[in-house]
């Protein structure tokens, strides 16, 4: 059945009242112990990344850490984020047929068996490798407890529970890097994938203990051969990008794995217009205002991937600050997405998704425009204000865009629309991640080349490749030529970070344009009368999840 067949004549779905709008609650009775089990569950994939970004710093030093490169720093993420996105898709459809708390504690062991090889690797390849396995255990966590809260709530308490679910989100945004922080005061590095061990063993006790298994009576198929194409071809890519930022795109290596990586993303399109149980419907994106949607979802998290994870390297290496003090800098961040995305359906409601989602893109545009004023001495209370807006910008993209990828599909493909929403996004960062860090890592080597002549000839290639590298050689040098060298690092970090911040605002101007363009001016969901937007339709309710859970991240 096609979108627009499904949609109507109006062209939108149906929006109707739940059948069960009276009786008895149906929902199971240890409901609300679930959902805190569930939060739980979720909380320490959450943390994962907002607490890695903190601890940056520390695994790049070559005393303290592994001595990791710029691009090694980049692959720790986004070997996580690749397979996490890769794989979403197909651990959910797996969980429906073997069971949901099956897969569920499946995940939150895989998950927890890698933060520990992640905590103990002892090269950077090593902790490469044990994020990709956290990748798969994140990848099954996620959907699984989504499906178990849907399955154990009434419908009519559905919304506030994974209101609550998703709220968990933001909290593991607020606390993750204050948390990496304190760790990293007190322990080494691995302290913050260590922390993820007893939150597993207590999250698998008490699944095992409360948890209802659950199936779907009619799963569908599992898409493996699109689930190896998207992931090889997405790795491909993402290594090119990154190869050419470290060593230049003049050689084979970078422009072939980029070419490559396109060529199988491009026959994963083929095979997934095919199939009947495609891990990724691409014929939704004929639908202009589905399209616009999640480009706006993937376009702002592009942008806000790539400039958190160099400002990692301004806080620490740049301003000095600790990794607690840098921690606690990324509060506006948080905070202002935690105050303002509830409040952003209210506007959706007033102003209609275009005009919300263009203003918070623009207000996350001119933010992240902003960092290209900050210096080696601005007062740091510019960039808590650059964050805060940077965060309320996003705060009221999420919801706007998220109401428009429901309204634009049929009941029956809402699940499909928010997954495919959540897998945007991951890939969206990684590719945020990787272009902008390498076109910091381009631009920087070109400016710092000139100034380590004080460095042994042996080690200035090394010293060169980053400001982490950079900072480190400093180390074995007189007083007066560290200081000279440091000084220059810092001149050319800043002015790789305005480059790479340049182009994080350029991508969410051009979010702005697409949603002008085809993003509606109406809400489509709002436009139900009241009695039926007392109840919750099940539209609404993944809606309402899926906005809060990505304004939260």
């Amino acid at each position: 059945m096609s979108v627009q067949a499904s949609a109507g004549k109006a062209g939108r779905p149906a929006v109707q009242a739940p059948a069960q709008a009276q009786g008895a609650n149906a929902g199971h009775p240890r409901r609300w112990t679930i959902l805190g089990v569930m939060v739980i569950s979720l909380l320490i994939v959450v943390l994962d990344n907002t607490v890695l970004n903190v601890a940056l710093r520390t695994i790049a030093d070559p005393v303290h850490g592994l001595g990791a490169s710029q691009s090694q720093l980049e692959w720790s993420i986004n070997s996580y984020t690749l397979v996490f996105a890769g794989l979403l898709f197909t651990w959910g459809v797996l969980g429906d047929r073997v069971g949901r708390r099956r897969m569920l504690i499946a995940g939150m062991i895989t998950f927890g068996l890698a933060s520990l090889a992640s905590a103990y690797a002892q090269t950077p390849d090593q902790l490469i490798g044990a994020r990709a396995l956290m990748g798969i255990g994140g990848a099954a966590v996620l959907p699984a407890t989504l499906s178990i809260i849907s399955n154990v709530f009434d419908p009519r308490e559905r919304a506030k529970a994974i209101g609550v679910w998703a709220g968990a989100v933001g909290l593991g945004v607020a606390i993750g890097p204050v948390l990496g922080g304190a760790l990293l005061e007190k322990f080494w590095w691995g302290s913050v994938f260590l922390i993820n061990v007893p939150i597993v063993v207590i999250g698998v006790v008490a699944i095992l203990a409360l948890v209802p298994e659950s199936r779907d009576p009619k799963p569908g198929a599992i898409d493996f051969v699109g689930v190896v194409l998207s992931i090889v071809g997405l790795i491909g890519l993402v290594y090119g990008i990154v190869e050419g930022g470290d060593h230049g795109f003049g050689k084979l290596s970078a422009w072939g794995s980029v070419v490559g990586g396109i060529a199988v993303l491009a026959a994963f399109v083929w095979w997934e217009r095919r199939i009947q149980f495609p891990s990724l419907d691409v014929k939704l994106f004929r639908n202009p205002r589905f399209s616009a949607s999640v480009g706006a979802v993937g376009l702002v998290f592009f942008a806000a991937m790539g400039t958190l994870f160099f400002m990692a390297f301004y806080l620490q290496l740049v301003r000095g600050y600790s990794p607690l003090q840098s921690g606690l800098l990324y509060i506006p961040f948080a905070a202002a997405q935690l105050i303002f995305a509830p409040r952003s359906a209210t506007y959706v409601r007033k102003y209609g998704p275009k005009a919300v989602c263009a203003t918070g893109l623009a207000i996350a545009g001119l933010a992240i425009g902003g960092y290209m004023l900050l210096g080696a001495s601005t007062p740091i209370w510019v960039l808590g204000v650059l964050f805060f807006f940077q965060g309320l910008g996003m705060a009221n993209v999420m919801p706007p865009a998220t109401e428009s990828i429901m309204a634009s599909l049929p009941r029956e493909k809402a699940g499909v629309g928010s997954a495919i929403g959540n897998t945007v996004r991951q890939v969206a960062g990684a590719l945020g991640i990787a272009i902008l860090g390498s076109l910091l890592s381009a631009i920087y080597r070109s400016k710092i080349s000139d100034h380590l002549g004080a460095i042994p000839a042996g080690s200035r290639s090394e010293a060169g490749n980053s400001v982490s590298s950079t900072y480190a050689a400093a180390e074995h040098v007189t007083p007066a030529a560290a200081k000279a060298i440091t000084d220059a690092g810092n001149s050319a970090f800043i002015t790789a970070m305005h480059w790479a911040s340049f182009g994080a605002a350029i991508a969410a101007v051009i979010g702005v344009v697409i949603v002008l363009l085809w993003l509606p001016s109406k809400s489509a969901l709002h436009a139900a009368t009241p009695e039926v937007q007392a109840e919750p339709t099940p539209i609404e309710t993944l809606g309402e999840q899926f906005e809060l859970a990505e304004a939260g991240r």
